[in-house]
């Protein structure tokens, strides 16, 4: 079973690479699409395409803080070799259409409710939704599910991958809510995890000796994450062609934290933050690598382009 937190990194780029923003000429200033300075052409030409689903922060009442959190959903992928692209309502559609088309994964992050029509409910505790976010993420993820390309979902991405496959939600759960961001310590919980799974294979992959492997005989592995969420995916409401791979309790019973497709594509959704490292156990660093990795085979699967 897992111990306490592991020390924590700094959340950043690896190698020295430098996060920056693209200006008008290179065409994704109006999408906020990052890109990493420092990198040599044949380095991205060999890097995995991850578009990122976010919050506009032209939208948000916090400009710097929604920022702030899309940078750390780029940190992530940057840490394991990705180029990542962000991709918003603000994002104009033809280059909308450019970043889905050459994607070789999804990253569905974190923000507002999934406006619960969605799932056939009116609102019940949902609150702050963003229908035109959801129709933009139900179009990137009809595209990644057509290429069968590797989607991560967090929080209300993971959320997101069970609605739109079919599943439903636990519209408020408020002992899951948490510190607000940048208001205190993070609230932690227990996380069980199958070992079997797709999940519970990278967390022990990536755990350092004598942490989250537990017995080899153990079922489960035990992890302590991070809690910023108010809604969830209950045991009933996880859709079908979906597995749980994670689970929690809460006043509301056991909840689903973790999913995975059950027809081995790389699908996989956790609901808390493992971008926000300053919270988050080291083994959950496995889950970015296998991603990117993920992101990797699917683009070597590319045909060559025409000559």
């Amino acid at each position: 079973m897992a111990g306490p937190l592991s020390p924590k990194r700094p959340c950043r780029p690896s190698s020295g690479t430098e996060l920056t923003e693209r200006g008008p000429r290179e065409g994704r200033a109006a999408s906020g699409g990052c890109i990493l300075r420092g990198m040599s052409d044949r380095a991205a030409a060999a890097s995995p395409l991850i578009v990122v689903t976010v919050a506009d922060p032209a939208r948000s009442d916090d400009h710097a803080l929604t920022a702030h959190k899309n940078e750390l959903y780029v940190a992530g992928i940057a840490r394991h070799g990705g180029t990542p692209a962000l991709l918003h309502v603000g994002t104009p559609p033809q280059e909308r259409d450019r970043l889905l088309a050459a994607m070789d994964g999804l990253l569905l992050a974190g923000g507002a409710d999934i406006d619960p029509t969605l799932y056939g409910e009116t609102a019940n505790g949902a609150r702050g939704v963003d229908p035109a976010r959801d129709a933009l993420e139900r179009s990137a993820w009809r595209e990644a599910e057509r290429r069968s390309l590797p989607v991560f979902g967090i929080c209300r991405g993971f959320q997101a991958i069970n609605v739109f496959s079919g599943g439903k939600l636990l519209q408020d759960v408020p002992s899951h809510a948490g510190t607000p961001y940048g208001q205190g310590p993070a609230h932690t919980h227990d996380l069980e995890i199958d070992a079997a799974s797709r999940l519970g294979r990278a967390v022990a992959g990536a755990a350092p000796d004598g942490v989250a492997a537990g017995d080899p005989e153990d079922a489960a592995l035990q992890l302590q994450v991070n809690s910023f969420h108010h809604q969830a995916v209950g045991l009933a409401g996880l859709a079908p062609g979906l597995r749980s791979n994670a689970w929690a309790y809460s006043e509301a019973g056991r909840l689903v934290e973790g999913l995975e497709s059950h027809d081995g594509r790389w699908v996989l959704g956790l609901q808390c933050h493992p971008e926000r490292t300053e919270s988050t156990p080291e083994e959950l660093e496995g889950v970015w690598a296998d991603f990117i990795q993920a992101a990797t085979a699917a683009r070597a699967r590319r045909p060559a382009p025409a000559r």
